[in-house]
């Protein structure tokens, strides 16, 4: 049976942060795959900065040099906001001799009694959860739980840095990073 991983998120933009904990999950795990899974709209966030294009390229460029890396476009293509519980059921119906891992950070541990249909969720796949400063790892849920190093690089703190004239350079990989400059992402506006 097929293992594959399930990074999930805006990726606005997608950043080193995200490689490293793909990476290192896919070999702690012995997944055969990451599929890196875009949100369309995160129920999570109020709102997305950059539109789906962007975001679904940046992903692309980001993951392009890593052969165990894919970026699905499915949850882009539905254009609403988009629950977990929907992508995977699709991704069941679709793959079924595929077992999956849904990586989420320690503050998404915490937010599991809120995810949408939580109980139908645990059937259809295993959530791994990883280590975030400031936030806790105990659940009420059997997950897998991962220590990875601290990585203190988010895409909020990218947009910053971008908004305020400040060098995002190795915060990103160096596609992504001329990806922003080349269509002005994130510019102070």
């Amino acid at each position: 049976m097929k293992k594959v991983g399930i990074l999930g998120g805006t990726f606005d933009p997608p950043h080193t942060g995200h490689l490293i904990v793909a990476n290192l999950i896919r070999e702690e795990l012995s997944l055969d795959e990451i599929w890196f899974v875009p949100t369309y709209d995160s129920p999570h966030k109020d709102s997305v900065e950059t539109n789906s294009y962007h975001r679904y390229e940046m992903t692309k460029l980001a993951i392009a040099d890593n052969k165990f890396f894919k970026v699905i476009d499915w949850e882009l293509k539905q254009s609403n906001k988009s629950y977990t519980i929907n992508t995977m059921k699709h991704f069941k119906n679709k793959y079924p001799n595929t077992e999956f891992y849904f990586i989420i950070g320690a503050d998404m541990v915490e937010y599991l009694p809120k995810w949408e249909s939580i109980e139908t969720l645990l059937e259809l796949m295993t959530f791994v959860g990883v280590n975030r400063e400031g936030f806790s790892m105990e659940s009420n849920y059997p997950i897998i739980k991962k220590r990875i190093p601290n990585i203190f690089i988010s895409s909020s703190y990218i947009r910053k840095r971008k908004t305020n004239n400040q060098s995002i350079r190795y915060l990103v990989s160096d596609d992504v990073h001329s990806y922003i400059k080349e269509f002005n992402l994130y510019e102070n506006k």
